[in-house]
C-alpha cells in the first residue's frame, strides 16, 4: 500500500511562490467635476483625479508574543544505512521549530530530531546558535524533548500552557519556520476533522489526530497550534500536494499529556496495547447469527496476538460491548469527553501495567474480564527503527538481516514470500516460529560466492539441520567449524552451500575489499547516545 502521508519539516525543499493581486478600476482622469454649491469656492486639489489611500491597521496577536516562546532547530542527522550497515550512513541537514514549557523544556516532534548527531536552536532576536540535546524521545506519538544547557538561553523566554481539543470550525494558528525565510511564519485555518490517524513516523502507530486548513510545510514540524493563548496541538504532518492541499495535521493535547505524564519517571514506557483485530458489527444479520441486541453495540474480536495482554483473556469470535464502561458502538466508537472517538483512545491513555475492563459478549453469553496492559513486541518489525544502529551478519560475502520495514524501504523487494512475511507477521502469529525472519539481502562478490545471486531475498530456514529462529542463532551457527554450511531457504529449491575454510582464508580479502569494520552487529545500539541516554527513549 503506498503511503501518501508525508512530514511537513525536516527536508529542504526549493519552491515557487505565486503572487495574486486584487485590483479596482481607477476612477477615468477626463470625468468632468461636479460644480461647486452656489456661493461655494472650488478647493485647491491637482487637476488629476486623487484616490484615498486606506490606513494598514496592525492584525491582532490572539496568542500573545508568541516569538518569545518558539525556537528554530537544525539538525544534523545521519540515516543508516541498511545496504551496508558496517557504514555510518548518509549525512542530512533539516530544519524545525519547536517551543518552550514548563521547566526549561523545548518541546517538538520526534522526526525533527530522530538520527541527530548535532542540534542547535536559536531564538528570535539573537544572533547565535545555541547547541541542544534529546532529553526524551516518543517514536510512537512523534514527540521529542530537548533542552539548551547555555544558563542564560531561556531568560526571558516564555513558556507556553496548554489547551483542550479545539472545536470543529473554530479558528486555530499554526506557528513555525517553513520554507521561503528564517524569521516566524504564523498561518491561521480552522480545525475540520478529529480522528484517529496514523503517525507517519512510526508507520505503524495509529493515534489521536485533528486536522487543520492551516498551511503547514516544511520547517513547520515541531511548531504550536494556538487558540486563545494555549497551545492546542504540535503540528506533524500533511498530504502531499499532488494529492490533497490544504490538509494538515498536528497532535492534539492528550497526547502531548500523555507523553509528558509517561516521562515524569525519567524514562518513556511506550503505548500500550491490547493485541488483537476487530471488525465493525453494522450487519443486521450478522449480528443476530451472533444473538446480539437490536442495538448497535459491539465490534468483533478476529485475531489475539499470542505475544500480547489480550492472550488468555479474550478469544477471537468474542464481542466487546463496552471498555471501561464506555460503551462500544457497532462502528467501533465510544464517547469520550463529548466527543466520539475509537474505542482504542480508552487503551491510548493508560499506561504499562494499567488495567483496562471489557465487557463481552461470548457464546451468546454476557461476561467481564479484566486486562494489564504493555507493549506487545512483535508489531515492531512493521515500524520505521530510529536512533539505533541496524542488526546485520556478514559471512562469505553473505549479509544477513533480520526483516523490518526499513529493510524493505531500502531493498525494494518483489518477492511476495517476504512481502507476506512481513504483512502477516502479527496477523498469522509468524514471530511463533520466526521472532527474527533473517533474509538474504546482499552479497559481495568473492570467488567463494560465485553464482549465488539466485538465493538474495530468501529467507533462512536451517543451517546445517538447525532449525535458525534469530539472528543471534545464526550468528551462533556460523560461529562454528564445520567444513562447510548447508543453508537451507523456506521454499522448494536447493540448499545454498559454502566451504567453511575458503570462506575463513577470504575473510581478510572481502572486509579490506568492501571497507568492512565490522562483521556483525546483533544488538540495536544507539549510534550516539551513552547508555543512560538510550534507557530515556
Amino acid at each position: 500500500m503506498k503511503r501518501t502521508l508525508i512530514f511537513v519539516c525536516i527536508s529542504l525543499l526549493a519552491g515557487s511562490t505565486s503572487h495574486t493581486q486584487q485590483s479596482t478600476p481607477a476612477p477615468s482622469l477626463n470625468a468632468p467635476q461636479p460644480p461647486p454649491p452656489p456661493g461655494a469656492s472650488r478647493p485647491n486639489t491637482p487637476a488629476q483625479g486623487v484616490v484615498p489611500v486606506p490606513v494598514p491597521i496592525a492584525p491582532p496577536k490572539p496568542n500573545g508574543p508568541v516569538q518569545k516562546s518558539l525556537v528554530r532547530i537544525t539538525a544534523t542527522s545521519v540515516e543508516p544505512d541498511y545496504k551496508a550497515p558496517w557504514n555510518s550512513g548518509g549525512i542530512q541537514r533539516g530544519v524545525g521549530a519547536g517551543f518552550v514549557i514548563s521547566g526549561n523544556r523545548i518541546l517538538t516532534n520526534a522526526h525533527v530530531v530522530s538520527n541527530s548527531r548535532y542540534l542547535t536552536v536559536e531564538r528570535e532576536g539573537d544572533p547565535n546558535k545555541y547547541p541542544a540535546t534529546v532529553q526524551f524521545v516518543a517514536h510512537d506519538c512523534d514527540l521529542a524533548l530537548i533542552t539548551v544547557s547555555a544558563p542564560d538561553f531561556f531568560k526571558n523566554m516564555l513558556p507556553l500552557k496548554f489547551g483542550g481539543i479545539p472545536a470543529l470550525e473554530s479558528t486555530v494558528s499554526a506557528y513555525g519556520y517553513p520554507i521561503g525565510g528564517e524569521r516566524m511564519s504564523v498561518t491561521t485555518g480552522i480545525v475540520s476533522r478529529i480522528d484517529f490517524q496514523l503517525y507517519t513516523h512510526s508507520s505503524i502507530d495509529q493515534h489521536l489526530a485533528v486536522q487543520i486548513s492551516a498551511q503547514i510545510n516544511p520547517g513547520n514540524s515541531g511548531g504550536p497550534v494556538m487558540q486563545d493563548a494555549k497551545v492546542v496541538g504540535v503540528a506533524f504532518q500533511g498530504y502531499s500536494g499532488d494529492v490533497a492541499q490544504g490538509v494538515a495535521y498536528m497532535i492534539p493535547t492528550p497526547v502531548i499529556s500523555r507523553f509528558l505524564k509517561d516521562i515524569s519517571d525519567m524514562h518513556y514506557d511506550k503505548y500500550p496495547d491490547l493485541g488483537i483485530t476487530y471488525s465493525k458489527l453494522q450487519n443486521p444479520a450478522q449480528r443476530k447469527f451472533l444473538g446480539l441486541k437490536d442495538d448497535d453495540r459491539g465490534v468483533l474480536v478476529s485475531t489475539v496476538v499470542t505475544a500480547g495482554p489480550s492472550a488468555g483473556i479474550v478469544q477471537p469470535g468474542d464481542v466487546l460491548l463496552a471498555i471501561d464502561d464506555h460503551p462500544i458502538a457497532s462502528d467501533s466508537n465510544v464517547e469520550l469527553e463529548g466527543e466520539r472517538a475509537e474505542f482504542q483512545e480508552v487503551v491510548e491513555r493508560k499506561f504499562n501495567s494499567d488495567s483496562v475492563k471489557l465487557d463481552v459478549w461470548r457464546d451468546k453469553q454476557p461476561t467481564t474480564v479484566t486486562i494489564k496492559l504493555y507493549t506487545p513486541w512483535p508489531y515492531v518489525i512493521q515500524a520505521h527503527r530510529y536512533d539505533v544502529r541496524p542488526r546485520y551478519v556478514l559471512y562469505g560475502g553473505l549479509l544477513f538481516q533480520p526483516l523490518n520495514l526499513d529493510l524493505l524501504e531500502a531493498y525494494r523487494p518483489t518477492d511476495l514470500r517476504l512481502r507476506h512475511f512481513f504483512e502477516y507477521f502479527v496477523v498469522e502469529q509468524l514471530y511463533l516460529q520466526h521472532p527474527d525472519v533473517i533474509v538474504l539481502t546482499n552479497i559481495l562478490p568473492d570467488p567463494i560466492n560465485t553464482y549465488l545471486a539466485p538465493y538474495r531475498g530468501g529467507i533462512v530456514d536451517e543451517i546445517n539441520g538447525k532449525k535458525v529462529r534469530t539472528l543471534d542463532e545464526l550468528a551462533s551457527v556460523l560461529s562454528e567449524t564445520p567444513d562447510r554450511f548447508v543453508i537451507r531457504m523456506i521454499g522448494d529449491g536447493p540448499p545454498l552451500v559454502l566451504d567453511h575454510n575458503k570462506v575463513e582464508s577470504a575473510r581478510e580479502r572481502i572486509k579490506a575489499r568492501y571497507n568492512v569494520l565490522k562483521e556483525q552487529n546483533l544488538e540495536e545500539q544507539p549510534m550516539t547516545k551513552t547508555p543512560e541516554q538510550a534507557n530515556k527513549t
